[in-house]
Parts: structure tokens; C-alpha cells; sequence
């Protein structure tokens, strides 16, 4: 909810506080509610609610499209800055992280300590934290979703802190939470008090992370249930720190450029997107971003498309600080240049894509993509360089134009004969007569793409008195109950 509301507040005005607002995704009998803000929570509007059953009983519910692979994407980036506190971070499901500061509290002033500081960057940061200290993992992720406030539990004080708590904080299937209420057992105090022998009767062909027996004794520290944090992502960043304010980058950009080079050149990795931040006095940031087609680490490369995106960005006052970063890298091994002194086709076509993208734009540097479909038009498109392989066009069983019009051209029929094409027409206020042709080829319509009521196509190519030879098609024909006469359409120009 906070990262839809920081994109949502640069668009438009949000919705008050007192309107009920939910995320929901599509489900398997329409629209499910994801999350909810404070207002929706305070008038009990739960997640996994259907949004037609809510907004039955509350008509007001401001409705909007979640994103839960951003809000993943966004946790796993939040997990890797949380290692400002300790080196054990991970991502806890869909909606928290978990840290392991064992042993780093007392680098922060204590664990009260700790977990103020936690709060106040969170929210600068714009994100809202429910924190919880616990001895276990288990503990601190059921104190932080269901507990009241800020918790910090000792090991003395688990069992105490976590017997009001729901079972469902054991993260059961619904089928064992609804089984236990059943029972009777409705709060982790309740179910400790079952003997432990009828509890793993009941529940042995469950699996250790389903079972209730196995998730309560991970909780209160009777099993272990170690942290498996991920590697660290490596940066690979350049900095630029300066004396004064300047106003001009370029004469600092080799410097990051060979920086970074060697950065790169020691892990043998080649950058594939490069970003140019500069950090202006006032507390203002501009970057640029660049593409290549190909892995690279050559500075002298990097720095001829770095220098024309200088242009534009707004100094301010002046900035002390650059930075250089590859966002994404690939895998790039030492190599030796050919001992004949021939150059390397490959790597010379990449560098000029590199720099046509960065001087034109990645939309103007294409090339064709091919498509499986049956209308010609649809057959070939155009993709950024950068940002596709080269493909080999499909294989034609048919003689098909040099040049395709898109869209179809309509011509008007000057003369027309029952069956073929028409034995004059007028295209681009020029008339032709009609020759010698061949066809029909009949094309129908892709059923799965097109809307219903699409004619179909008879193709027919045209040679006329001049000697040129033109792709014509009837779009429909009579009787067909899908419009009124036939339609005709210049689609392509043969060599």
C-alpha cells in the first residue's frame, strides 16, 4: 500500500484518509482483494475478500490494481538495504523481512534502541514498519503481524507473549485453522496446553513447514529454524567525490569510466546498462541511463556514449558528487585480438548500435522482429536493437512482395469483373489497367485476435501494362453478412 501510494501521489490526488481504498488482483471469480489501507482495516476489510462482496456493504471502496511483483521486487531491494543493521536479511513472504542481529544490537544502543532507529529510516523512506524482537524467527514474524505495537520479547517472556496469539499465525492452511476452531483451539496459549503425543497423531502426514506442532516448537526455540540469507548483490559503482561545486561533468567522466572498466575487467564482467547520477548541492539528483548491445568494458567506449548525455541535465547551483554505475552486467572473459590484425565485425556493429542508441534514442534504432500470424502486417515488426536478438525471418511458401504497405492502401475500382481482381483501378490518383494477374490466395481471419465480424482476404498479384506488379486483396465478399460490398486493398509492391 505506501509504494502505491508514493507512484499514485506523482500522478494524481489520493483518495482522503477517511475512503476505504484496496489493491486487488484478479482471481479465479474476478477480482480479489491484495491489501488494504488503515481506513479499509478499521471497517474490518480483510484481504482474500472478493471486491463485489465488499462493495456490496460498503459503496464507497476506492478500488485499485495491485502490482504484487513490484511489491516483491521492492522487498527483496528493501531486505538488501536492511543490512545497514546486520549482515542476515531476508524477505519474509509477500509483505515483511526478517533480521538476524544477533550480536548487533549493542552497536545500536541496545535493542529498544535498535528498533527505534528501524522505524525512523523506514519512514523516511515513506514505508510504515510493524517491528518485533523475538529470541526465535518464528516469534518475532507472529509478534510483528499479530502482536499489539512495538514488542520486544525475551526468551523468559515467549511463551507469555505469544499465547493470546491466534493459531493462524503459524501460517496453517485454512483447512488446519478451521480444524483446530473446531477443536476448540483457537490461540497458540490453547494449543500448548494440548499434550504433545495427540497433536502429532493428529497431524503426522503434514509437511514439518504445515505441521502446528513443528511451527509451535520453531516459535518458542525447541527446534531450529536457521535464517538462510542470500548472497549480496554486488554494486558496481564509481564514485566522483569533489573538493567544490562544478558545473561541468565531462572532465570527470574518463575517471569514472576507467574506474569502473577495472572494476569490471577484475570480476570479468561486461556492462550492459550504465546509469550516470550527478548530486547536485541543493539536495537534487539528475541521471542518465545508456544501453549496449553488447557486454563491454572498454573505457574508451564507455566514455564516448557517456559524453552526449551530459547535455540537457540541470547543474543547479553546482554538484560535488558523480557516480557511475553498471545496473546490469553479464559475464565477459578475458580475450586475445586475432593475431592477423583483422578487426572484429561483431563487436564493431555493437559499438555502433551503442552509439546511434545514444545519440538517437532507443526508438529509432530498430530492427525486424518476426511473428507467426497469417495477414502480412502482422508478420514483421520493429524492435529496439538493444533490446532484442537477431532473428532469422520465417521461412516463405509463397512468393510475397518486397515492400509491404502498412496499413493497406484502399484503391478505387474503375472496372470491375465477377470473379478476379479488378481490370482497372486507380491508386494514389494514378490509374493502371490491369495486365495479367494470379490468384486468389484466400486469407481468413485470425479468430483469436481479430473482432468478431472481420472479412476475410483473397489475395491476388497483379502485373499492369507498365510491367510493375502489385499485392492487391478483396477485403470480404458478397453475401457474406458482414457488411455491404467488397472492399479493395493495395497491400504490396513486388520487385
Amino acid at each position: 500500500m505506501d509504494r502505491w501510494r508514493r507512484i499514485a501521489a506523482q500522478q494524481r490526488t489520493l483518495p482522503g484518509d477517511e475512503v476505504p481504498v484496496v489493491l486487488a488482483t484478479q482471481g479465479s471469480h474476478g477480482p480479489v482483494i491484495h491489501a488494504v489501507n488503515a481506513s479499509a482495516a478499521q471497517r474490518d476489510i480483510a484481504s482474500g475478500a472478493r471486491v463485489v462482496d465488499v462493495q456490496a456493504i460498503h459503496p464507497d471502496l476506492h478500488v485499485e490494481r495491485a502490482d504484487p511483483q513490484g511489491d516483491v521486487a521492492l522487498l527483496d531491494r528493501v531486505a538488501q538495504w536492511a543490512r545497514r543493521w546486520c549482515p542476515w536479511t531476508v524477505r519474509d513472504g509477500h509483505s515483511g523481512i526478517v533480521l538476524d542481529v544477533t550480536g548487533a544490537a549493542h552497536l545500536f544502543g541496545g535493542e529498544a534502541a535498535l528498533l527505534r532507529d528501524i522505524s525512523v529510516r523506514f519512514r523516511m523512506q515513506g514505508l510504515s514498519a510493524r517491528l518485533a524482537l523475538a529470541p526465535t524467527r518464528g516469534a518475532a514474524r507472529m509478534l510483528a503481524r499479530h502482536g499489539a505495537g512495538q514488542v520486544i520479547c525475551g526468551p523468559d517472556d515467549l511463551e507469555v507473549a505469544l499465547a493470546p496469539l491466534p493459531v493462524a499465525a503459524l501460517r496453517l492452511q485454512e483447512d488446519t485453522v478451521r480444524l483446530l476452531g473446531r477443536l476448540g483451539l483457537k490461540t497458540l496459549g490453547a494449543l500448548m496446553q494440548v499434550p504433545r503425543v495427540a497433536l502429532m497423531r493428529r497431524f503426522d502426514r503434514l509437511a514439518a513447514d504445515l505441521n502446528p506442532l513443528v511451527l509451535l516448537d520453531r516459535a518458542l526455540g525447541r527446534q531450529s529454524d536457521p535464517l538462510n540469507a542470500p548472497a549480496e548483490t554486488p554494486r558496481w559503482l564509481a564514485r566522483a567525490r569533489l573538493a567544490e561545486p562544478v558545473i561541468d561533468p565531462v572532465p570527470h567522466l574518463e575517471a569514472l569510466a576507467s574506474d569502473l572498466s577495472a572494476q569490471l575487467a577484475r570480476a570479468e564482467r561486461g556492462a550492459r546498462r550504465l546509469r550516470l547520477t550527478i548530486y547536485r548541492v541543493d539536495g537534487e539528483w539528475r541521471s542518465r541511463d545508456v544501453a549496449l548491445a553488447q557486454a563491454s568494458r572498454d573505457p574508451a567506449h564507455l566514455l564516448r556514449l557517456l559524453s552526449g548525455k551530459t547535455e540537457g541535465i540541470d547543474p543547479g547551483f553546482g554538484f560535488d558528487l558523480l557516480t557511475l554505475e553498471a545496473l546490469a552486467v553479464e559475464p565477459l572473459a578475458l580475450h586475445q585480438d586475432t593475431l592477423d590484425g583483422k578487426r572484429d565485425a561483431a563487436r564493431d556493429v555493437a559499438a555502433l548500435l551503442d552509439r546511434l542508441t545514444a545519440r538517437l534514442g532507443p526508438g529509432k534504432v530498430t530492427w525486424s522482429d518476426w511473428r507467426e500470424s497469417h495477414l502480412p502486417e502482422r508478420v514483421e515488426t520493429q524492435v529496439p536493437a538493444l533490446g532484442a536478438a537477431v532473428c532469422d525471418p520465417p521461412a516463405m511458401t509463397r512468393a510475397r512482395p518486397l515492400r509491404i504497405l502498412i496499413p493497406p492502401e484502399e484503391i478505387v475500382v474503375l472496372y470491375a469483373v465477377p470473379e478476379g481482381p479488378p481490370a482497372r483501378f486507380r491508386w494514389r490518383r494514378v490509374a493502371y489497367l490491369t495486365a495479367r494477374h494470379e490468384g486468389p490466395e484466400r486469407i481468413a481471419p485470425e479468430w483469436w485476435r481479430d473482432r468478431p465480424g472481420t472479412r476475410l482476404r483473397d489475395y491476388y498479384k497483379v502485373e499492369v501494362t507498365d510491367g510493375r506488379r502489385f499485392w492487391l486483396f478483396r477485403q470480404g465478399i458478397l453475401g457474406d453478412g458482414r457488411g455491404g460490398d467488397p472492399q479493395w486493398f493495395l497491400q504490396g509492391i513486388f520487385a
